[in-house]
């Protein structure tokens, strides 16, 4: 576990930034389920000519396979989507999302929570919830109809006005998503033919098939209610880009950046424990002023012709655009280089080029006819039995750039002028949703179009109970301290740690310009050890010239086997040579190592609090233990998992597996399993899970009675995947021979071992990513619930055993909570101790002094995956 803790230094300070911050822009900006893409690629003889390459099979997170096209070639990229396809509503990839992993029902299987599965230690608080409750709703049978065009219809606009001119078939009361169609009284047949014209004459034929009746209690109409809302929205004039509904007419414009925010809402109904909610929380969309196309220009003048290739694919791909012709986002995965606007394209059989189909379709005029196209590989799936769905094709100039650039988050302006917009108070965040619910009841067109349904919301958020869970005492060597204000750094100033190795043999890197800086930084480390009880040696002083190569030849040079540390003061915050030293000090000479860019070390007056945390690194990533917390548990083994994927650089995904070894939770075991690109399921967890138990017995000679498994990452859609596959190879490895085995010869050395028994199981899946806000009243003013918050009624799912808990404390804007839903649960813990326990591990990360988001294992499984994505090779 030499590599998990490239602490809060690296982020603010070393060569990780850069990745995380793509990262970062990545996982924000990449939509959740991309609609039909738009035109593909055109079929000229010329491309037509080209060799065809092979494509690369990809495994998708739920053990399915798809052929996806690894280059922008016209052979590879002949398979369009034109429109939607006929699929019932648990095959479309476009909305199924809406339904958050409907139909898992893990609750029914947990004889302890089926009664309740509230805790009862803690205070009790009372709190405000971004939720509205549905006063009424429909109580007549629905009918679902597909809709299907021919010739297909890319546009959802015109699909809809085509299908509407025969209102006086279908009626008044509708609702159409462009593939699925609702009305509350049946057709006549059950397969409805219908023609329509488009205003260029086009005949359109449109065959409705009636697919299911829907009683009040089908959780389909949860869909139903959802796909009204959004209907509400475009009646407000909200644009809907990627997942949520933006306002294009009240922008916040920062003109000093060139950036524009839109202001909107990611809003979701669904069936809580208190009945039938509507989530809502407020979204911001940063969109800047510049097209690909104005983008690749700058580009071109910046490197000249000969380097314009190579940097247009680099700052390119990975990057989200907007078009706003429909209001979706792409990533852009390549750029055909060989294809323009004038190429074409088969659509309903017949050649259309890019610059007619961008007329016809939306109205616009292509004015740079030499420009390349971008290709955005489409992600969802298609029909059962059909081909994939093949990439869409992108004109530059109608792409807008989305999120922020790596310079652009360094640039302290930039960042503070767009938190000022974007990190909303409690108290800014629910006037914001109480005026926006206020204009949904006021709305004439809007109560006409809700009442036609017998919808109708409450106009006021939810009030609900929550507990606060007593404060945690961290112990640190010979004192304890309470966690008061969840951040211990001054606390633990001074203090003796847990334990601290002796650090005798140590090198330290650096360049000729940053010899003064590694001087200063290494009297404050002297400093700042004694104190904390770590005996530290002077290392040897290293100058290496200010060149990768150079650095690499210097730690061939002078890093033996018998280094236990070694520090590189890097001159930049160039990823590149991060990635060089980690990638040397991680797999070709196994030594644990401390980046830090010298611009961090050479202010002054931050020198002492820097020099601190780099002392903790140090003593932990040699095996040292700063502080622990009181687990009353005895032989319990917590087991976080998480999986990286740089799918932009190209790179294979990356899972990583951390257990503890130890009761205080202080020492860890690893393991890395190298997956599929994109791939979030593991497949490697029996054999990662099978070689922690076996360090665990070797260490404490016995096997754990009890297992908790801390699942990070998983998204929306993909909870059942967890429940068959995940839960499923966990169970096996506690059950395998080779498990058996190891207790029986753990049992035959010792006469005082009981007669072994398998550990029980728990398994919690962490989410992170959602939109749930919680609002305390404090001293009379609206804030943010203190740490240690839980809420485990009222706004959980019925059908699960989940709970949210509030561990951080944020000095700016809105805490978000943590979502944990338990899976899984043989371990016989009360719902009391699941809270307690998950509680007590956010303390638990030695990286921040302080508690953290999730728990500490489920981190530390994140910063190894990360860690190994940067010195793995593609």
């Amino acid at each position: 576990m030499h590599e998990l803790m490239d602490t809060k230094l690296i982020d603010s300070s070393d060569m990780s930034e850069r990745g995380k911050a793509r990262a970062r822009s990545r996982s924000r900006g990449r939509p959740r389920w991309p609609e039909a893409p738009g035109p593909g690629v055109p079929q000229t003889q010329e491309a037509s000519r080209q060799t065809r390459l092979p494509a690369e099979t990809e495994m998708l997170g739920r053990g399915r396979q798809r052929t996806a096209p690894s280059a922008a070639t016209a052979e590879g990229l002949l398979e369009i989507s034109a429109g939607f396809q006929r699929v019932t509503i648990g095959e479309r990839g476009g909305r199924r999302r809406d339904l958050h992993d409907e139909g898992v029902c893990t609750r029914q299987s947990m004889g302890h929570v089926k009664d309740s599965k509230s805790g009862v230690s803690g205070s009790p608080i009372e709190l405000r919830a971004n939720y509205f409750r549905i006063l009424s709703r429909p109580q007549w049978i629905l009918f679902q109809y597909h809709v299907d065009f021919n010739p297909p219809m890319e546009s959802r606009r015109l699909r809809s006005a085509l299908l509407f001119q025969h209102s006086e078939i279908l009626g008044s009361a509708r609702i159409f998503d462009g593939a699925i169609l609702f009305l509350p009284q049946r057709l006549h047949n059950t397969e409805t033919t219908l023609f329509s014209e488009t205003r260029q004459g086009e005949k359109v034929r449109i065959t409705v098939t009636l697919t299911n009746e829907l009683p009040p209690s089908s959780p389909v109409c949860l869909q139903f209610y959802n796909i009204i809302f959004r209907r509400v929205l475009r009646i407000l004039n909200m644009q809907q880009i990627g997942r949520h509904y933006y306002n294009p007419n009240d922008p916040l414009d920062i003109p000093q950046h060139r950036l524009t925010i839109w202001p909107g809402f990611c809003t979701a109904i669904l069936q809580y424990e208190s009945g039938i909610m509507l989530s809502m929380d407020v979204s911001h969309k940063v969109l800047r002023s510049e097209t690909v196309l104005g983008f690749m220009i700058a580009l071109r003048q910046q490197h000249g012709d000969r380097r314009f290739v190579e940097a247009c694919t680099k700052e390119l791909v990975g990057l989200i655009v907007l078009t706003k012709y429909n209001n979706k986002t792409y990533r852009i995965d390549e750029i055909a280089w060989d294809h323009t606007p004038n190429n074409t394209f088969k659509k309903g059989g017949t050649e259309i080029s890019f610059k007619n189909y961008y007329k016809t379709q939306y109205g616009l005029d292509i004015t740079e006819g030499n420009q390349v196209l971008l290709v955005s590989h489409a992600k969802r799936q298609g029909p059962v039995g059909a081909p994939p769905p093949g990439p869409a094709l992108l004109v530059p100039e109608f792409c807008y750039l989305t999120g922020l650039t790596d310079q652009m988050r360094s640039d302290f302006s930039i960042m503070k002028d767009l938190s000022y917009h974007t990190r909303l108070t409690p108290e800014q965040r629910e006037s914001r949703l109480n005026r926006f619910i206020s204009n949904v009841n006021r709305n004439p067109e809007v109560q006409s179009e809700l009442s036609t349904w017998g919808l109708n919301f409450d106009n006021k958020p939810l009030t609900i109970q929550g507990r606060v869970l007593p404060t945690e005492n961290i112990l640190q060597g010979p004192r304890t301290y309470c966690a008061w204000t969840a951040d211990w750094s001054r606390e633990m100033r001074g203090v003796p740690l847990n334990s601290s190795p002796p650090l005798q043999c140590w090198m330290l890197f650096f360049t000729r310009r940053n010899g003064d800086v590694a001087h200063s930084l290494l009297q404050t480390l002297f400093r700042v050890c004694q104190p904390m009880g770590m005996r530290l040696q002077r290392p040897a002083m290293i100058e290496y010239e200010d060149r990768q190569e150079s650095l690499l030849r210097a730690l061939q040079q002078n890093v033996a086997p018998g280094t236990q540390m070694v520090v590189v003061i890097l001159p930049t915050n160039r990823k590149d040579k991060y990635d060089c030293v980690k990638k040397y000090l991680c797999v070709e000479c196994a030594t644990p190592s401390q980046c830090v860019v010298a611009r961090t070390i050479s202010r002054p007056q931050a020198l002492m609090t820097i020099a601190t945390k780099i002392a903790l690194q140090l003593n932990c990533k040699i095996g040292g233990e700063l502080w622990r917390v009181e687990i009353p548990l005895d032989l319990l083994m917590v087991v976080g998992i998480d999986c990286y994927h740089d799918i932009a650089a190209g790179k294979r995904s990356i899972g990583a597996l951390v257990a503890s070894l130890n009761k205080d939770m202080t020492q860890w075991y690893s393991k890395c399993v190298l997956q599929s690109r994109g791939q979030e399921i593991m497949d490697g967890l029996k054999g990662a899970l099978q070689g922690a138990l076996e360090a665990w017995m070797m260490r404490n000679n016995k096997p754990p009675t009890r297992i908790v498994v801390y699942r990070d990452g998983v998204g929306d859609g993909m909870l059942q995947s967890v429940v068959n596959y995940e839960v499923k190879q966990i169970m096996d490895c506690i059950r395998s021979a080779r498990f058996e085995y190891m207790c029986v010869v753990m049992l035959t050395s010792s006469i005082t071992l009981p007669p072994p028994t398998r550990p029980k199981l728990a398994v919690v899946v962490v989410k992170k990513r959602i939109s749930s806000r919680f609002f305390a009243r404090i001293d009379g003013k609206l804030a943010n619930p203190p740490p240690g918050t839980v809420i485990d009624s009222d706004v959980t799912r019925p059908e699960w055993y989940d709970f949210f808990i509030v561990s951080q404390a944020v000095r700016m804007g809105s805490v978000t909570p943590t979502h944990y839903n338990v899976v899984y649960d043989s371990s016989g813990l009360k719902p009391d101790h699941m809270q307690r326990l998950t509680y007590k591990l956010c303390h638990m990360y030695y990286n921040w002094q302080g508690i953290i988001r999730v728990p500490a294992p489920c981190q530390y499984a994140h910063k190894l995956a990360f860690l190994l994505s940067a010195v793995y090779p593609q």
